[in-house]
């Protein structure tokens, strides 16, 4: 009976400690967060280190064409219709003017038409370059999201663990067994945060980087097409 009453509290011991030991986990990750979110200052070494990876991800945050695409297509429409207004009252208000000034009026509405024309023949290429770019957005830059945000958590419990290993290691005693247990406890944590986290670290990498190669191949295919296009409806609308 003594041997089962020691088994039953060496485990509820054991429970204990783990129950302690996720909290401590949990803390020092939300300081972590903490000092992220409100820009305190890191340790500089730790931050070096991942140099290289903040640079990919700033290249990665640098991909704006989706928007400029969409502005482009929005001020494309808006000016055509104003260009189309304005050529319309021209030639109206030219047709009623029989001198000189009032052929002027006439010939410069016809200009703005025919211009208005050609701005809206932009739109269709333009919206097919927008379609590409948008599955290109959606498929590709959604998938690396995912994974920089699982490696931005990663990172937070990493950084936090390190924390925490400062925080023991400032209290150590090498001659305390119970403090050099705890002390190996989170050494093991934070091996096990910087593995995790090197893993991810390694695929966001290797992911942006085929994104920047994918990003460069789209927009050489659809600019092309796309420039190609807009000659070609040029020219049908100089024919017409």
């Amino acid at each position: 009976m003594s041997g089962c009453f020691g088994l039953q509290k060496h485990f509820r011991l054991s429970q204990d400690s783990s129950v302690v030991n996720k909290f401590q986990q949990k803390y020092w990750k939300t300081k972590q967060t903490f000092i992220r979110v409100t820009g305190k200052k890191e340790d500089e070494h730790v931050v070096a280190s991942d140099a290289n990876l903040d640079a990919k991800l700033e290249v990665r945050r640098s991909f704006h064409v989706f928007a400029l695409i969409s502005d482009h297509n929005t001020a494309c429409s808006v000016l055509s219709q104003e260009e189309n207004d304005l050529g319309r009252f021209l030639r109206s208000q030219g047709s009623q003017d029989k001198s000189r000034a009032g052929k002027i009026m006439q010939a410069s509405g016809k200009a703005l038409c025919f211009s208005s024309q050609q701005r809206m023949a932009l739109r269709t290429p333009l919206c097919r370059l927008y379609q590409e770019v948008e599955t290109f957005r959606y498929r590709a830059i959604s998938d690396t999201w995912l994974t920089v945000s699982r490696m931005e958590q990663s990172r937070t419990e990493y950084r936090g663990a390190l924390l925490w290993m400062k925080d023991v290691s400032q209290e150590l005693d090498p001659d305390t067994q119970k403090q050099m247990e705890k002390f190996r406890k989170v050494q093991a944590q934070v091996r096990s945060t910087k593995a995790s986290f090197d893993k991810l670290k390694n695929d966001v990498c290797q992911k942006v980087d085929l994104l920047g190669a994918s990003r460069c191949n789209l927009l050489s295919h659809v600019l092309t097409t796309y420039q190609v296009s807009v000659s070609c409806s040029h020219l049908f609308t100089r024919d017409e």
